[in-house]
């Protein structure tokens, strides 16, 4: 019995570069890949969110009730920031543009989007307050002078490190979908 799945001699289906009809414009989705230094921190967080939760299983079993319940409770925190921080990026759909920071959450429309375009610039390495020379993808806004520029993403930003192809693939996806939805 052939398990064409498992095979690699398959032929190559010219099908599969075409968009899925259950594509959904209006989802927010992120055009690019978190990258390995987000990733990489995410785990180390639920990796310590693990070692908590043993504590707390440890506690309440030996200890009092009270104290595993803030210990768990405190994994729960270490679970959530974990998750955040993979959250944390660009974000684009027919409605907008939505850029997620650790703590904050901001969306602007389509229509308040006057350019995003790449700039050559000082950027903060690994979001750290140490500067180096890097790219910037950069939103205007109709209300703000165009001197305010908002920096989305960075080629020194825990997605793009080391990695300049996926910050320019990133940079142009985000681009094409700004200049297909400010049009209509």
């Amino acid at each position: 019995m052939p398990l064409p799945f498992l095979t690699a001699d398959r032929a190559f289906e010219a099908a599969d570069d075409v968009a899925l009809p259950f594509e959904d414009r209006e989802r927010w989705r992120r055009p690019y890949r978190p990258g390995p230094w987000r990733v990489g921190a995410a785990a180390l967080t639920l990796l310590l969110a693990s070692f908590v939760l043993f504590a707390a299983v440890i506690i309440g079993l030996t200890g009092s009730v009270s104290e595993a319940g803030t210990v768990f409770g405190l994994s729960l925190v270490v679970i959530a920031s974990a998750l955040r921080l993979l959250r944390v990026g660009v974000w684009v759909s027919d409605r907008g543009l939505r850029h997620v920071s650790f703590f904050v959450t901001r969306t602007l429309p389509w229509e308040r989007v006057v350019a995003v375009r790449t700039v050559q610039q000082p950027v903060r390495w690994l979001g750290l307050p140490r500067t180096v020379q890097g790219q910037a993808l950069t939103v205007v806004r109709r209300d703000r002078p165009a001197e305010e520029a908002t920096a989305l993403l960075t080629t020194h930003g825990a997605d793009f490190l080391a990695r300049p192809t996926a910050f320019d693939r990133a940079a142009d996806a985000v681009e094409a979908w700004a200049a297909e939805n400010r049009r209509g």
